[in-house]
């Protein structure tokens, strides 16, 4: 959609009506509750609040406004209706309330009403009154009509492709598939590359006119050849000459959850998540079975902190349906995000064992175990996920880096050194690769002059990461050019202030310089920064406060290492 619509729509006012809260005192406490749960995305609170200020000034249009929202908003459009309905009869102007008025009549089958409705008072936008407006004429019988309300719409250069596109699905619906085939034909094919169910509609038509090799090949030619299970699933029955059902916008009532849906989805990213899932709401109340609705929805309230709700919505998916591969990965997510590794361990375990030669699910699998510091499971993890992913895919690289990343951990260095070198053979400039596998060398005090070069080359290409700062400083220490090491750990430390490993490693190169009393200070705010939980983190505590007692030659020498040596015999 054009950056010019999306602007338009999001500056559609979201809370329209302004009118004053009265301060009685219990009014006052829960619209202030009410408000605050607002600002942190719970919708369930806000819900409870905004209804108790309400039932004591039942009309006040800015709470029943609220009302409305946090019920959509929470998936619950069918308590939303009456309070819409409420603001509608007052006279209040509100966005989301005609959202959910609109909703309630495609979900009844009250086509007519649509097509009746106030546009002064009641309008969403043009964009989005003018689709209900097509799909209502649908619904009420009238192609004819709808097709003259499209093509109205598609004079207006910005608003075309969005047209053209429902006015496909609409010819779909009607039966008239060559119709629908000629619009995604026409303008070398773009309207199906408008969003993943455009494609799957266009895929849909072409089967219903016999075209399946046609379909496949834009099947393909959308997703490339690998593909998801609900994309398998339908690439499976066109190979095996079956007419792929047209599910996308069969009737009216699907057609105008289609209006929010890709509305919504086409916001995306562009505008709050709240006001995207007030459409991915209500797509999924006009059409439950609307799984993409659903996953948008579920997605968004991760991204809002609203785990939970996000779990339960991504459930709604029935394992029968080739999307339920995506929804347990989201729910997984979800879990990981809502500190319960545990059990997104558990979901994603039972995933791989229904989806065994899916190599995302063991990808997040491994990604997940490596937080846990389960290397070993991680990396047995991404054995299965290299096993299924094929030779020429893109995603190879990470998969061999993250697999090394485990075996440097396991102290399992021959391993390690081989991915990190497989990794860089298919991405030889990738900076992460090039920064571990430098840093892993330098540590290991081995092959210092190639760890040095593969260090430089990603400071080159990531010069404000300090960690891969912090690499060159320590490599430069490592090998005895103390001086040109200070400039760069300063760096580091710029970028990295509060980091533990860093500020010790600055420490290390003042003292390495003659810097004593700057090096206790680093020391001692390494030392601060440590977190007493972490177990396992790089910087030593009991290390660091030994330097700080005898000083780091002394330490050196208690632990058999060479005594501080500038490069060159200096």
């Amino acid at each position: 959609m054009p950056v010019s619509i999306l602007r338009s729509l999001t500056c559609a006012a979201l809370m329209a009506a302004a009118a004053p809260v009265v301060q009685a005192e219990g009014l006052a406490g829960s619209y202030l509750a009410g408000r605050a749960a607002t600002y942190d995305s719970d919708f369930a609170a806000a819900a409870l609040y905004y209804t108790q200020a309400l039932a004591r000034d039942p009309q006040n249009p800015l709470l029943m406004e609220n009302v409305v929202f946090a019920q959509l908003a929470m998936g619950k459009a069918e308590l939303a209706v009456p309070v819409a309905e409420r603001l509608r009869q007052i006279g209040a102007r509100s966005q989301v309330a005609s959202i959910v008025i609109a909703g309630g009549h495609a979900s009844g089958g009250n086509f007519q009403a649509l097509l009746e409705r106030d546009l002064e008072r009641e309008a969403i936008h043009p964009l989005v009154d003018g689709l209900l407006e097509g799909w209502a004429h649908i619904g009420t019988g009238s192609v004819s009509s709808a097709l003259k309300t499209f093509d109205r719409m598609a004079k207006d250069s910005s608003l075309k492709p969005f047209v053209l596109y429902h006015r496909a699905l609409a010819l779909a619906s009607a039966g008239d598939y060559g119709g629908a085939e000629a619009l995604f034909a026409a303008e070398d094919g773009r309207l199906a590359s408008l969003s993943r169910r455009a494609a799957v509609a266009r895929v849909q038509i072409l089967s219903q006119l016999g075209r399946n090799e046609e379909a496949r090949e834009t099947l393909q030619a959308a997703f490339g050849s690998r593909l998801d299970p609900g994309l398998e699933a339908l690439d499976a029955q066109l190979q095996d000459g079956k007419t792929l059902a047209y599910t996308i916008a069969p009737g009216p009532r699907e057609g105008i959850a289609e209006v929010f849906f890709t509305l919504g989805a086409a916001l995306n990213g562009d505008t709050a998540n709240d006001y995207v899932l007030m459409y991915a709401r209500m797509a999924a109340s006009v059409r439950p079975d609307h799984v993409d609705a659903i996953l948008l929805s579920a997605s968004l309230l991760d991204q809002l902190g609203r785990y939970e709700l996000s779990v339960a919505t991504y459930k709604q998916v029935p394992r029968s349906h080739p999307d339920y591969h995506a929804a347990e990965l989201g729910r997984a997510e979800a879990l990981r995000r809502a500190a319960k590794p545990d059990a997104a361990i558990e979901v994603l375990e039972q995933l791989a064992r229904q989806f065994p030669d899916q190599p995302g699910v063991y990808v997040s699998l491994g990604d997940l175990l490596r937080q846990q510091e389960d290397y070993a499971g991680a990396a047995r993890a991404y054995d299965k996920a290299l096993a299924n992913t094929p030779e020429d895919d893109g995603s190879r690289w990470f998969l061999l880096y993250a697999r090394g990343i485990c075996h440097e951990r396991l102290n399992q260095w021959e391993q390690a050194e081989a991915d990190f070198r497989a990794s860089l053979a298919l991405e030889p400039d990738r900076p992460q690769v090039l920064n571990y596998l430098g840093y892993s060398l330098v540590e290991k005090r081995s092959k210092l002059d190639e760890a040095l070069n593969m260090i430089e080359r990603a400071v080159a290409a990531r010069p404000d990461s300090g960690y891969i700062v912090d690499s060159l400083g320590w490599v430069l220490y490592r090998l005895g050019r103390f001086d040109e090491a200070v400039a760069h750990m300063e760096r580091a430390v710029e970028l990295m202030p509060v980091d533990p490993v860093v500020n010790d490693h600055l420490g290390d190169v003042y003292w390495a310089v003659g810097r004593a009393r700057e090096a206790e200070f680093q020391w001692k705010r390494a030392l601060s920064f440590i977190d007493p939980e972490d177990t396992d983190g790089e910087a030593d505590p009991e290390r660091i406060r030994r330097k700080l007692d005898i000083g780091l030659d002394a330490v050196l020498a208690e632990e058999g290492a060479e005594p501080l040596k500038v490069a060159n015999g200096g």
